[in-house]
């Protein structure tokens, strides 16, 4: 192939999958659409490896997403094979050889011939008994704490290599188990245009490619905050990324389907899920999105360029999941006059008779517990809408913690009683609520040298090549700036109070117990006055009934807008949370009610805006 033609080469790579449980239309309608020519999915949370890991202890089979071959491949893979679309897949979770086996099957039963590879080796849960005794011992990423005792999973998360291999060895269809999300993207990429490991711009760019893509129609419009500007949700379009060898892709969906490809709607995407934007770190690259710039190319279409790279960290990260006891929530519905305060009243006197009863059989006190009442705007605690406590129906929402299972069970069958014995307008109770084991995560590091990815291609060996060392082309990133460094533009003289969406669009994900706001200013040069106002100070002030921990302020002048982190902010975070919201969905929505002081004179601009 001639450099002008390599140079002027366009990948077409749609994002068909954002989580296990996305909608079954993505891959149909990417399929039809005629504009990709791969096909990627992202199926695995934390959450998802122990979900995946328990079916597989019932069933050795099992362990892999379902989904992905009972519904969407057997949706699409005749169609795939005849236009010759290749697919990349982390649906594996803890057995992706039982995930390619099921999808052989499958092809033979509907009489299609492919060629699939699997890739194998995050699973370290067999270095556990040397990792137990290792110098420097252990230990968790936020919390420090040791390496826990019943550890039910423990995957590395691998990088785009092997995903290269399987695709340069010929495989028409390539399933992984745990790897970083944006790996089913950089693979395709590199395997496409021939990056080299210590192609570190280019890696980054991939990178950022599939970072855009792998949680499916967040790019194209969902969770905006501006979600009355997107159109059409019933048909929303799935994200399409068009990608240039130089690394600048453009982001667009599907012709004629619903959803919006804007600036915003990909920035909002960006920062979602990340914590320094000048030091997101990735197996095969440390990524620099702070010069990313991305533009308005045309109706439907915005191009993204501009991300750096920086050579990898010798570790990997790891996901282990551990059980800590076990934990039930349970729902009523409280209608008329008073509702919230009859919700509160009910669950304290639940609590309080479960307590007692605890007690009276000799067993220890509920570890944790938590009462929230849903449409009473719980999560915005103090700043919460006094006209809301009048509602006429709430949701009382009960969680609990215990190391014995038979505590919560008791629990449970306290909650449905409160129907005849308390509040008037007590409904909604739907049986005994479940109980569930607690699995908390647990994040460490571990040495790159001690885990070792293999492919294998319909049953045959295919050689991964060892990353080497990119040191040699990393380029020096700049100091980040000092608050001195950066222009602000304090309120002086006649101003008025707005609320930060008249001002940013805002966007916020879950790492752990950690949760991360992106906030991006409407205007560019609004962004002084936003970095005044919104300090970390100020944002551990407002968040304080959610945050109990430090927040850290990041800046991406390329976008002109901040990454707020912030620690010790989800309740334990995902499973081990007792909050309604325990992935911090909401965290961002809750920060666009903050008051902030504007300048008079732009009271112009605000009534332009829609709200």
């Amino acid at each position: 192939m001639s450099n002008r033609s390599e140079n002027d080469k366009i990948v077409r790579i749609g994002g068909a999958s954002g989580f296990w449980g996305d909608s079954s239309v993505g891959a149909p309608q990417l399929v039809a659409s005629g504009q990709v020519d791969y096909l990627v999915f992202d199926y695995l949370a934390e959450l998802t490896m122990s979900i995946l890991a328990a079916a597989r202890m019932k069933k050795p089979e099992l362990g892999y997403a379902t989904d992905f071959v009972t519904v969407t491949m057997r949706a699409i893979l005749q169609d795939i094979a005849a236009k010759g679309i290749r697919v990349v897949s982390n649906a594996g979770g803890v057995n992706p050889e039982g995930c390619a086996d099921a999808v052989r099957a499958l092809a033979k039963d509907l009489g299609v011939s492919v060629k699939i590879a699997v890739v194998m080796g995050d699973d370290v849960m067999p270095l556990l008994p040397e990792l137990r005794n290792a110098k420097p011992p252990v230990r968790e990423l936020q919390s420090d704490a040791p390496l826990p005792a019943k550890v039910v999973t423990a995957n590395a998360y691998l990088g785009a290599l092997p995903i290269r291999a399987a695709l340069d060895a010929g495989a028409q269809i390539v399933i992984t188990g745990r790897c970083v999300d944006s790996a089913v993207t950089l693979g395709v990429l590199m395997h496409e245009f021939g990056w080299k490991a210590s192609d570190l711009d280019h890696l980054a760019c991939g990178s950022l490619a599939g970072h855009i893509i792998e949680c499916g129609c967040q790019a194209t419009g969902g969770l905006h905050t501006d979600w009355e500007s997107v159109p059409d949700w019933a048909h929303i379009g799935y994200p399409i990324v068009e990608c240039a060898a130089d690394g600048s892709f453009t982001v667009t969906k599907p012709k004629g389907t619903g959803g919006l490809v804007a600036p915003q709607t990909v920035a909002e995407q960006m920062l979602y899920e990340i914590h320094d934007p000048a030091a997101y770190l990735l197996p095969d690259v440390v990524c620099d999105f702070t010069q990313v710039e991305i533009k308005q190319a045309g109706e439907q279409r915005v191009h993204v360029q501009g991300a750096r790279g920086k050579a990898p960290t010798p570790t990997h990260k790891v996901c282990a999941t551990y059980i800590d006891g076990f934990k039930t929530s349970a729902e009523l519905t409280i209608v008329g006059f008073d509702a919230v305060r009859k919700a509160k009243r009910t669950g304290e006197a639940i609590l309080v008779r479960v307590g007692e009863l605890l007690a009276a059989q000799g067993m220890a006190p509920f570890t944790r517990t938590n009462l929230e009442v849903l449409g009473s705007e719980s999560p915005y605690g103090p700043h919460a809408n006094a006209d809301v406590q009048r509602t006429r129906e709430a949701i009382l929402r009960l969680s609990a913690c215990h190391m014995d299972k038979a505590a919560l069970q008791l629990l449970a069958r306290e909650i449905a009683p409160a129907g005849t014995s308390w509040s008037p307008g007590t409904t909604g109770a739907s049986g005994r609520s479940r109980v569930s084991p607690l699995i908390r995560q647990y994040a460490f590091l571990l040495d790159k040298n001690k885990v070792q990815a293999c492919v294998e291609l319909d049953g045959a060996p295919v050689e991964v090549p060892n990353s080497g060392s990119a040191a040699a082309t990393e380029r020096s990133a700049p100091p980040p700036s000092s608050p001195a460094d950066l222009p602000t533009e304090p309120v002086s003289g006649k101003s008025i109070t707005v609320p930060l969406i008249r001002l940013a669009w805002a966007r916020s994900g879950d790492k752990g117990d950690t949760s991360n706001i992106g906030v991006i200013a409407r205007r560019p040069e609004w962004l002084p006055l936003l970095r005044a106002e919104l300090t970390p100070e100020r944002m551990r002030s407002f968040l304080a009934h959610l945050v109990k921990g430090k927040v850290t302020r990041y800046e991406v002048p390329g976008i002109h807008a901040f990454n707020f982190v912030c620690e010790q902010a989800l309740g334990g975070g995902g499973m081990a949370s007792l909050r309604n919201d325990a992935l911090g969905k909401g965290m961002g929505q809750v920060l666009l009610s903050m008051p902030v002081q504007v300048p008079a004179a732009w009271l112009a601009h605000q009534n332009q805006e829609h709200r």
